[in-house]
């Protein structure tokens, strides 16, 4: 308990002694007004305060007003115990919401405790302390074993394990040697690491995922722009409706002080406090659920989408894939050999980062020397032209060939082909075969168990996406996709499907970021590190895990599910009290009720979320 809450219940513990000691004291006439007002100060005078500073600044219409007006008008009538209950009573739900909302913060803030305080780095061949902020790419910096990794960097010298549990979820520590990069956040557990930075720390992984989960609160779901909507409406009509209530009946059948007490029940009642509070906390806890799991998101209209989701479109390659591409076979035409067809192929893609080129690379097992290569071109989507000894090389898929004026046979089903021609003459191909994540079925038939309907889009061939299609249960698949022909085939699929419903589209975050921003919720997978996936999706997956999905979903759904239940409750209960205060059927220790205790149940209710594991 903060330091504010402990001053809060200590005011509400005196007040409530007082109260007690009052009404067993029973004074009469101006001594009991002068006794009552003494626990009622005690508890109430900031909120008689706040009403005052609201009004002065144009807010008149809140819960501070609400409970000044009634509490006042109760005294004024004479109902001393009831005006200083109602205010006690009162601020026991605010003391309780306070906590709740401290403790939901206090969960986000722990969870994401991993902005190192200090580097140490390199200066004048021995390492001092500075501050991250200090630190310039290029600079080495040293990390002992229980310190936070303080910004993003390749290890230089030393072997160690990594706990990655505050980025990933993960419990699973990650070994890191030489030549290995390492992100920030991450906490070293054994070895001393020597390690070259790459990145200033504002552009660091931990800062980028400090600034997304400090932004998320902004971004507010369709559920939470209602509310305060409604507020802004509601709170008027009412304090509107129990002027009425106090002056109109007595006009017609008389007891102004009966319909007067009535209107103040009203008011009690109608304060709407349990929404205002209980819904952006369901939305928060949710996100800071998701968070401990190592799925990041967004904002809570993120979060609200991804509870409609009921298509989930899949990058291949990376995502259900390993994307460790590997030569499984050579295959020359007459009178080329294998290791001359491997050769040029390798010589030609020597140059692109496409995991493809550096498998084939691998496969060559040697230096590719530039020297040879020259006039260098890659299409995306078919592959890369050439000049390879003077030659002009074509490396690439049947469109590359086709392009070249030449026919290569039909594609194999059980992998990526890159065919081969030289000087006009096609001279084989060659398989690349990418193996499906471990993970990957298992994860997909959690998404059918939830009702997802799941779908591929791939730039290999389609044969190939079908074989991959087939090994998991994919509902729908389509291949041969340019990045542009991707962001038109998620068009057809987003105009078939229901518009109440959401589509997902998961992807690796670097190549894929047109078909994410189009998608109803992007979601970056395997993203650890990778800053087009942290800014180009609304999801973010911090590790491989595809299983990840199905929980992000259970974690929206789950809130949704809750807001429903508050939203419902609240009103319900309240148009319930209302009706029956008009009609002097509730008294204010009912408006009470009607008002603390659906906050407190509301709030106890979007507390789930931050206790869901």
């Amino acid at each position: 308990m903060t330091r504010k809450e402990k001053k809060a219940l200590a005011r509400i513990l005196v007040a409530g002694a007082l109260l007690i000691a009052v009404s067993i004291w029973k004074p009469e006439g101006y001594i009991a007004l002068a006794a009552y007002l003494v626990p009622y100060a005690v508890v109430g005078w900031d909120v008689l305060w706040k009403a005052v500073r609201n009004i002065a600044h144009g807010q008149v219409f809140d819960e501070n007003f609400l409970m000044a007006l009634a509490t006042v008008g109760a005294l004024a009538l004479g109902e001393y115990s009831e005006a200083v209950g109602v205010m006690l009573f009162y601020q026991v739900g605010e003391l309780f919401q306070t906590h709740a909302v401290g403790q939901s913060r206090k969960s986000i803030v722990s969870l994401m405790d991993i902005r190192p305080d200090t580097a140490s780095v390199e200066r004048d061949g021995a390492f001092v302390e500075v501050d991250p902020d200090e630190v310039q790419v290029g600079d080495i910096i040293q990390i002992r074993p229980g310190e936070k990794v303080p910004l993003d960097g390749v290890v230089l010298t030393g072997a160690s394990t990594l706990d990655t549990a505050a980025l990933t979820g993960e419990s699973v520590p990650r070994r890191v040697a030489e030549g290995d990069e390492i992100v920030s956040g991450c906490v070293n557990l054994s070895g001393l690491l020597t390690v070259r930075v790459t990145k200033p720390f504002g552009e660091s992984t931990v800062a980028k995922i400090l600034e997304l989960v400090e932004n998320a609160a902004s971004k507010k779901a369709k559920a939470e722009n209602f509310i305060t909507r409604f507020a802004r409406v509601y709170t008027p009509a009412v304090v509107l409706s129990a002027v009425c209530l106090a002056v109109l009946p007595p006009l017609f059948v008389g007891g102004w002080s009966t319909w007067v007490h009535r209107a103040l029940i009203f008011l009690v009642i109608s304060c709407p406090c349990a929404l205002v509070i209980s819904i952006p906390l369901a939305f928060f806890g949710g996100i800071g659920g998701a968070s401990r799991r190592g799925i990041l998101v967004k904002g809570g209209n993120y979060l609200e989408k991804l509870a409609q989701v009921k298509i989930a479109v899949f990058d291949k390659t990376g995502t259900l894939t390993k994307g460790e591409f590997e030569v499984a076979s050579v295959h020359p035409e007459p009178g080329v050999t294998e290791a001359g067809l491997l050769e040029c192929a390798a010589l030609a893609e020597q140059y692109s980062t496409h995991p493809i080129a550096l498998s084939l690379l691998r496969a060559y097992g040697k230096p590719a020397d530039p020297a040879r290569v020259s006039d260098v071109a890659e299409t995306a989507g078919q592959g890369v032209t050439a000049l390879v000894d003077g030659a002009a090389v074509a490396a690439g898929n049947r469109r590359l060939m086709a392009a070249q004026g030449l026919t290569a046979p039909e594609d194999s089903a059980a992998g990526t082909v890159v065919h081969v021609a030289r000087a006009g003459k096609y001279l084989g191909h060659i398989l690349i075969a990418d193996g499906v994540k471990d993970s990957t079925p298992a994860a997909i038939r959690e998404l059918k168990d939830r009702g997802i309907r799941t779908v591929m889009l791939t730039g290999d061939a389609q044969s190939v996406g079908d074989a991959v299609g087939a090994q998991l249960g994919l509902d729908e698949v389509h291949g041969g996709l340019l990045p542009g022909d991707k962001v038109d085939c998620l068009e057809a699929i987003l105009a078939k499907k229901d518009p109440k419903d959401a589509l997902a589209y998961v992807g690796d975050g670097v190549n894929d970021a047109p078909v994410l921003s189009r998608a109803d919720v992007g979601v970056a997978m395997g993203a650890m590190g990778s800053d087009a996936a942290l800014e180009a999706a609304d999801v973010v997956l911090m590790d491989d895990d595809l299983g990840k999905l199905a929980v992000a979903m259970d974690v929206a759904r789950k809130c949704s599910r809750i807001v429903r239940e508050n939203i419902v409750f609240a009103l319900g209960v309240k148009a319930l009290f209302l009706i029956l205060g008009a009609f002097g059927l509730a008294s204010m220790w009912e408006a009470v009720f009607a008002d603390v205790g659906v906050a407190v149940i509301a709030i106890l209710n979007s507390g789930r979320m931050l206790r869901s594991k």
